[in-house]
């Protein structure tokens, strides 16, 4: 095979955790994957942490000939019948794709009354966002959200995905994952920033749940310096999914009451559509240095430009794009979604910890 022909050469998220996901934001309180045990299993262990049951039908080799509709049916009857559960979703593999498992079927023969979607999803498209619009879609046609939402998860989602793909982690073929720079080299120069005086900007455009610890960094900032030059800004206006809103009203509440006036701009799904209306905030403020946690590449590089730039991210990859599009800084927050699952309260960041540790 030709090295042009070949899109990306590195693991990139798979359509069927994508589809987990989304189940939980929609307030799905079991979600049935439909084919092997060890599908997926990590993050249906974590989204377990999250209080969302990931039940599986197990399905075996010789089922991969003879079909496993039977055993699906017994497990969509014992969900209910366990759990009872508000709503369920019946979510596809790459096993019961292939084999033409009838999902909607199997709910409607396990006789059960707890409204259920199910997810025709596998882990072969190319984006992973096949697997949340394949469990919005058929959430929106039992009335779970609105036609219009359905149209403003699609929006957002194409808006990520060109923004991943034009400065993001998927921008190239391969990128090397790095650690970025050391904390306590970062700590110490957002502080010396802080202490010349100059005006600055300290925003947070991050991506749903992972909002409970990059929220963290900009209170460390106004800890370790409460009466400096910062205008606060973050993403936690209340619009999507029923998740979405609670986590953002959440984290808003817990960091005005701990003293930080935050002016808001987006929505925590909005990352990646937030960039231009951020920029244009910047803009408006004219500051020397910016604090950027989250998704700072959704900003474009010609709002930052004359700006030192301090970024976090908790992906490896994206610190090579966002070096070459002029952020100064770079440090990742490593294992930062596992720690924001399950989590209805700000989580400490190494970064924050290190930031108070100087102050």
């Amino acid at each position: 095979m030709a090295l042009k022909t070949m899109k990306y050469m590195q693991p990139r998220p798979s359509s069927i955790v994508a589809a987990l996901y989304t189940a939980r934001d929609l307030g799905v309180d079991v979600s049935i994957l439909h084919g092997p045990s060890g599908c997926s299993f990590k993050h249906a262990r974590l989204l377990e942490e999250d209080g969302m049951r990931v039940l599986t039908t197990s399905l075996a080799d010789h089922e991969f000939i003879f079909g496993g509709q039977q055993p699906l049916e017994a497990v969509i009857e014992y969900a209910e019948r366990t759990f009872s559960p508000r709503r369920m979703a019946v979510i596809g593999t790459c096993v019961s794709m292939i084999i033409g498992e009838d999902l909607q079927a199997a709910i409607r023969n396990a006789g059960i009354s707890t409204p259920t979607i199910p997810v025709e999803i596998h882990a072969g498209f190319p984006e992973n966002i096949a697997g949340v619009i394949a469990t919005l879609e058929p959430a929106a046609a039992l009335g779970w959200i609105s036609k219009e939402e359905l149209e403003r998860q699609k929006f957002l989602l194409y808006k990520a995905n060109e923004v991943e793909r034009i400065r993001g982690a998927a921008s190239k073929p391969y990128i090397e994952p790095s650690r970025g720079d050391l904390k306590h080299q970062a700590a110490e120069r957002l502080l010396s920033l802080v202490d010349s005086g100059k005006p600055g900007v300290a925003i947070m455009n991050a991506k749903k749940e992972t909002a409970y610890m990059f929220a963290d960094e900009l209170l460390a900032l106004h800890d370790a310096r409460p009466g400096a030059d910062v205008t606060y800004i973050a993403n936690l206006e209340e619009r999507g999914l029923p998740k979405v809103v609670e986590d953002a009203r959440r984290i808003h509440r817990e960091m005005e009451e701990r003293g930080v006036e935050i002016l808001l701009c987006g929505a925590l799904d909005e990352y990646g559509a937030n960039g231009d209306p951020l920029g244009e905030l910047i803009r408006s403020l004219s500051p020397d240095f910016a604090f950027v946690v989250g998704v700072p590449h959704a900003i474009p590089p010609p709002a930052l430009e004359g700006i030192e730039c301090i970024s976090v991210t908790n992906g490896p990859r994206q610190v090579e794009p966002l070096r070459e599009q002029g952020h100064r800084t770079v440090v990742v927050e490593v294992d930062l979604h596992p720690r924001t699952l399950g989590v209805r309260n700000i989580v400490e960041s190494e970064l924050g910890a290190v930031i108070r540790s100087m102050a």
